[in-house]
């Protein structure tokens, strides 16, 4: 199957050999915590790509067999073996869409506002370890936990003599210097908000955001407010205590990005100041807030352990999107409960949004959802402050495009240009970006400016880092020959 890069669909899984991780997804919040489903063995992933997917998935390194068209659905759906962020779900056979439209398969239940007590079970797939095709939201479902689950590890560790002090009891009058974790973590937490969503079914999960100006909106992941977006319910409390209503002002279901406003938002916000991703190097420190299981406001650090890692991510649903994104891979500890909140560098800027984490297992503090092993990704900030714009600017997400159809197939030479079309049109768009290149049906693309490109998976994440208008330099084979041109990359408005 494929996808069309200016199509209106999330490509449905991605072609290059995927890594299944796990997405913290907001914690979702069961009816009652004890009636969460015992925890699920997780089969032994590889060395490289250990994943949390779906009982009824099969391993992400499986081949797709389908070749029909790709659906017309934008985003387009998640490649096949790619775990959901919550519970449930399954591939469907079939390649991967590209930049636009893409096919998928069936996809068997789960989302990502699934409750952390159901998380899927992990798979493992081939390939390299340089394509993490399939991860876990970040999203961290913990709803119904609260502050209580903390009161409850506390009482079943004590020994009998030790007491608990809640972090506001803690550091007293104590200054911290500016460029210490003490130091940061001060200065941040205030603009840092846990995020209830609540949808018109009762169902719901926890999640996190920042401060994003000073007119009270609110940045987080797409899957953290989804199911609040038509006719749910949406709350943010500050560490101070102090709760506010909220409204979806937009979401981007590609990007994995939403931002909500306060209702009568205090006049004495502070936004968090936003750094420069693309000038972070490997080795630097990360300090990561959110709310894991329900946790809020938890400080935990890190490092960035590498950059551009292609991820892949979905819900698990039968019409599921995918979101996809070159992400920054840190090992601070994030788990569900901590998407959508901020990753910061050690001057406390923020360099991205907490959205995944790849698990080997499943549970964590007694419940079924997967917790940390230390490789977490976070959207980097470069990219989510043009779109936070954009949602801000008209409620709507905008896309960068190629305007040509990628397969999504498994394979780590590159990402090949469809014979195919979506719903019958030309795979490469007359007058588009590719065509206007000198792109044809059947040519693979190895690279994108300095960006090696294995599948067509990582292309879509490469192309989404750009913007609309933005040139850059493809590498591709035909024949047998390398050749190069420049492309003049397109736009697509909205998920619909």
């Amino acid at each position: 199957m494929s996808t069309e890069n200016e199509g209106t669909a999330v490509p449905p899984a991605p072609s290059a050999p995927p890594v299944p991780v796990d997405a913290p997804a907001a914690s979702a919040q069961p009816p009652a915590p004890h009636q969460a489903p015992a925890p699920q063995q997780a089969s032994a992933p590889t060395s490289q790509d250990p994943a949390a997917t779906p009982p009824a998935q099969s391993p992400t390194g499986a081949p797709h067999q389908g070749h029909t068209p790709p659906d017309a659905s934008w985003p387009p759906p998640p490649p096949p073996g790619t775990p959901a962020y919550g519970a449930g779900g399954g591939s469907g056979d079939g390649a991967g869409g590209g930049f636009g439209e893409g096919p998928g398969g069936p996809a068997g239940g789960g989302g990502w506002g699934a409750s952390y007590q159901q998380p899927p079970a992990s798979g493992s797939g081939r390939g390299r370890g340089g394509v993490l095709a399939g991860v876990l939201i970040a999203a961290l479902v913990a709803g119904g936990l609260g502050g209580g689950l903390g009161y409850t590890l506390a009482k079943n560790n004590d020994g009998g003599g030790s007491t608990t002090v809640s972090a506001s009891d803690t550091g007293g009058s104590v200054k911290r210097e500016a460029g210490t974790v003490a130091g940061v973590a001060g200065k941040a937490l205030p603009s840092t908000v846990t995020i209830q969503a609540e949808g018109s079914n009762g169902e719901g999960g926890t999640g996190t955001g920042f401060v994003f100006d000073k007119e009270g909106h609110i940045v987080t992941n797409n899957h953290v407010v989804a199911e609040a977006v038509d006719g749910g319910k949406l709350s943010a409390t500050f560490p101070d205590g102090k709760k506010y209503d909220a409204e979806v002002v937009g979401n981007a279901q590609g990007y994995d990005v939403a931002v909500i406003k306060l209702e009568n938002a205090p006049s004495d916000l502070n936004p968090l100041p936003l750094g420069d991703s693309d000038k972070v190097a490997v080795g630097d420190s990360t300090i990561a807030i959110g709310a894991p299981f329900g946790l809020s406001n938890t400080v935990t650090t890190g490092i960035i352990s590498a950059k551009n890692r292609p991820v892949a991510s979905s819900d698990g649903a039968a019409d599921s999107k995918a979101s996809y994104m070159s992400a920054l891979q840190t090992d601070a500890s994030i788990n569900p409960g901590n998407s959508g909140g901020p990753l910061l560098d050690a001057q406390g800027n923020v360099i991205g949004i907490n959205s995944a984490i790849q698990s080997t297992s499943n549970g964590g503090f007694g419940t079924g959802q997967s917790g940390s092993i230390g490789l977490g990704f976070a959207i980097p900030v470069n990219q989510a402050k043009f779109v936070a714009q954009q949602l801000i600017k008209s409620g709507k997400p905008v896309y960068a495009k190629i305007g040509a159809s990628v397969s999504l197939e498994e394979t780590t030479n590159g990402a090949k240009l469809t014979e195919q079309g979506v719903g019958g049109s030309a795979p490469v768009e007359s007058g588009g970006p590719a065509a206007d290149a000198g792109l044809k049906p059947g040519d693979v693309i190895t690279k994108l400016d300095d960006r090696v490109i294995d599948s067509g998976p990582t292309l879509i994440g490469e192309i989404w880092t750009h913007k609309p208008g933005d040139k850059v330099t493809v590498t591709y084979e035909r024949d047998g020959k390398q050749r190069t041109t420049e492309l003049t990359l397109g736009s697509k408005l909205g998920d619909d």
